[in-house]
Order: structure tokens, then C-alpha cells, then sequence
């Protein structure tokens, strides 16, 4: 699959934390910045911090996915099977608080996928995850 890079613009109320999870823990590149935003490289697409010093954490609304409370809104990327699997390994060894820890869901059928919940330090949701078999990204049965 060949598909363009998304960009995503997102409130963050401390943004050396922002830099210190998204560059650090996730180890995205950082490329522009300013007293305000930065930019971040999340598996080639844009992804900018915004500082809103002021932000509230929303409040948390979940809807369940095969026997999870899955938070919204949320973000992430489908990474491989065994970059998810590199990746979820270095965020325990990191000691990442998990919401939703890394587990398979939808076992045996056509979407059976790799999936974790965790948040950054604003409390924004990411979720990454992984197809057993990428042809079935948007399998219907």
C-alpha cells in the first residue's frame, strides 16, 4: 500500500513534556518548531503538538470494542506485525501505563488485529495496532 501522510494538529498543555514523550518515548523526529507548536514524525506522517497551557483534560468517553472500553477521540498508526510487537515491548520497558495493554483482538477472524491504548502526558489517546494479515484492514466478514 502506498498512501500520502496524514497531518494532525493537537492540543498538548506542556509541550517539553510533548517533546520528551513524542520525541523520546515514541522516538519521533522532531522537524519545525515554535514557542507554541511543534512537529513532530510519526512513521512518516505529520503529527504538531499545539500548547494550550490552559487545556482541561476532556472528559473520557469509551465506546467497547471486544470487551475493552476503547477511549475517544484517539489516535495512532497501523504499523507491521513485527513493529508493533518491537514497539509495544519498548513502551513496557519504559514503564508506559497502558489503558487498554497490548493484547490481540478479533482472534481468528478476518480484522484480527494487534492493538494498545496509552496516553501522552496531555492525556491525548493513541492507539497503535497491527493486522495479522494488512489485506484485511477494512474486512467486512
Amino acid at each position: 500500500m502506498q498512501h500520502r501522510p496524514f497531518h494532525l494538529a493537537f492540543p498538548v498543555h506542556d509541550l517539553a513534556e510533548a517533546r520528551a514523550f513524542y520525541g523520546g518515548t515514541l522516538g519521533c523526529a522532531e522537524g519545525r518548531s515554535s514557542d507554541s507548536w511543534i512537529d513532530f514524525d510519526l512513521y512518516g506522517h505529520q503529527i504538531v503538538a499545539h500548547l494550550d497551557a490552559g487545556r482541561a483534560a476532556a472528559a473520557a468517553i469509551v465506546n467497547p470494542v471486544d470487551g475493552h472500553d476503547v477511549p475517544v477521540p484517539h489516535f495512532g498508526v497501523v504499523l507491521g506485525w513485527e513493529e508493533w510487537h518491537a514497539l509495544a515491548d519498548r513502551l513496557a520497558a519504559s514503564g508506559t501505563r497502558f489503558g487498554i495493554a497490548p493484547h490481540i483482538r478479533f482472534v481468528g477472524q478476518p480484522g484480527e488485529q494487534a492493538t494498545m491504548f496509552f496516553q501522552d502526558p496531555s492525556g491525548n489517546a493513541l492507539e497503535f495496532k497491527a493486522f495479522r494479515d494488512i489485506g484485511k484492514l477494512f474486512a467486512t466478514t
